[in-house]
């Protein structure tokens, strides 16, 4: 056993010890239908602290040979499938952390000296009596390897892409770098197995990619790979009773990623330290500074930044990902750096409409705090502040202090062009922002005879809140909306909330640019 040359299952086997471990073995099941055939290549991409190093760890620990691989695993979801041991324990396995070798302050050339220095020589002492011809080259000594015994490898990377994302300038080190993992990789008899993990997907150079051998599996479409990006909801419900936090609260705050055939998944990260912690809070946020977000969303693209206020009322934006170069500097249009905040974690990404959205309150928060710097950011930054006040103006039936709050986080001081009803729900979801500490927002929930414009649902650990159903009118008057929502019984729709419902009918005047309210207890 060696640090880089079948490391063992010692990692894994911290992780099962750990206070919580969820079972994400079944992914093997998946990399053993392309071990030895055409799809060996595997590169999957997801955002930090999203259970990528487990994963490496993991593979490690079953494809290795080591003493106790397969015990490890017999009681696993992979253990307990006819033939999920069958490629456990079968290969030698070179698992390098290329963030180790990056951070050592080298040059390329040097650093990929260096890391072929530290595998091969493991190598060679494991394979003493094989005729090398160049043990200065990692391609040629696997090759002999391969050649004299007939062995083959599993290779993981994990970290792979560190390069692009700390030199993201340095173009002639990242072709060196790509060079020498095609040339490691491609075409070689003695890969069972490559297994590439990181944040972004693999690099494009013109109109192909020096590894384009790869089937990737990311953030926009992670397939079949989709419930192993974070926790399901059922893993999610189970921890919840395990530990008596309340899901919905959980949901509210952590679940959003949403793909075709797993439309809930959420963040590992938060729900684990939540779960121990006891507490519902902002976790996956203190890995990476807000700083790191805002110098996106502060680039001058057309179009970005009203597209990040009206995510921030709850809405969705229609983006095209088909130019996105996989790098952290190459952007070309507002969709460019939408697509790397998809695959930063920072948006969710519906494949099937093209659009993204802002996933859970955990991730909006760090929106909020953000836009707190930067003049341009300003109006969305007083509208959240002014939020708390805004709330309690409606519990409190003020619907003058309503309609003079919703004046203030009016759309044409912001961004969006205001122009009909679903400008003004946006509006008004970014200017009751604070009221997503408490409740579910749904926008155009069906109800009674129709769609309520915005409910404010009350989680149940805020069961003393009143809910809220909210009618929005252009052009018209708030008495029309409060008559609509009474004559369409969208108040029906909360027949089973025991609490007060309060209904707000706003309505914006296009020709006055006034906004009136009128609030009734239910």
């Amino acid at each position: 056993m060696g640090m880089y040359l079948n490391p063992g299952a010692g990692l894994f086997r911290m992780a099962l010890n750990s206070e919580i471990y969820v079972d994400k073995s079944d992914m093997i099941a998946v990399l053993n239908r392309m071990v030895n055939t055409e799809r060996r290549f595997v590169c999957v991409s997801r955002p930090r602290r999203f259970g990528k190093s487990l994963t490496a760890n993991m593979l490690a620990a079953y494809y290795g040979v080591s003493d106790d691989g397969s015990s490890l695993f017999k009681g696993l979801q992979i253990g307990r499938q006819s033939d999920g041991l069958k490629e456990c324990g079968r290969y030698d396995v070179i698992k390098v952390n290329v963030q180790e070798f990056l951070s050592a302050g080298l040059s390329m050339e040097t650093m990929l000296e260096r890391l072929q220095m530290r595998v091969i020589r493991e190598i060679c002492r494991a394979y003493p009596d094989v005729d090398y011809f160049d043990d200065t080259h990692l391609a040629d000594t696997l090759g002999d390897v391969f050649s004299a015994v007939g062995r083959q490898f599993v290779i993981i990377l994990d970290e792979w892409d560190c390069i692009f994302r700390e030199y993201p300038h340095d173009e002639i080190a990242q072709r060196l770098y790509l060079d020498f993992l095609r040339n490691l990789l491609k075409d070689k008899e003695y890969v069972a197995l490559a297994y590439m993990t990181g944040i972004l997907p693999i690099k494009k150079y013109g109109t192909h990619s020096a590894l384009n051998m790869f089937t990737e599996f990311s953030m926009e479409h992670p397939d079949q790979m989709a419930q192993f990006v974070g926790f399901t909801e059922d893993e999610t419900k189970n921890l919840c009773l395990r530990y008596g936090m309340d899901f919905e609260e959980c949901r509210a705050w952590y679940d959003g990623y949403s793909f075709p055939n797993c439309p809930h998944v959420y963040s590992p990260k938060s729900v684990v330290d939540a779960m121990i912690n006891g507490r519902f809070g902002s976790y996956w946020n203190k890995t990476e500074t807000y700083e790191a977000l805002q110098g996106y969303i502060d680039l001058n693209e057309d179009g970005l930044r009203d597209a990040v206020v009206k995510m921030m009322g709850g809405g969705r934006q229609k983006i095209n990902t088909g130019t996105f170069q996989n790098d952290m500097t190459t952007f070309t249009s507002a969709d460019d750096v939408m697509t790397l905040l998809v695959h930063l974690g920072y948006l969710g990404y519906d494949s099937e409409e093209e659009e993204v959205f802002i996933p859970n309150n955990e991730v909006l928060q760090e929106y909020v705090n953000a836009t707190k710097q930067g003049d341009a950011w300003q109006p969305v930054s007083q509208a959240v502040r002014a939020s708390d006040e805004l709330l309690q103006a409606v519990f409190d039936g003020r619907a003058d202090d309503v309609a003079a709050g919703v004046e203030k986080a009016h759309v044409e001081t912001s961004q969006i062009q205001y122009n009909d009803e679903n400008a003004l729900s946006y509006t008004l979801s970014l200017a009751f922002y604070s009221a997503r500490r408490y409740y579910n927002i749904i926008r155009e929930m069906p109800a009674g005879k129709g769609f309520a414009d915005l409910v404010f649902v009350p989680r149940p650990q805020h069961g003393d809140k009143p809910a809220l159903v909210v009618e929005l009118k252009w052009n018209h008057d708030a008495e029309t909306a409060i008559r609509q929502i009474k004559e369409k019984e969208y108040a029906g729709t909360l027949q089973h909330y025991g609490g007060k419902v309060i209904l707000v009918g706003i309505n914006y005047d296009k020709k006055t640019k006034d906004h009136e309210c009128l609030i009734e207890e239910w």
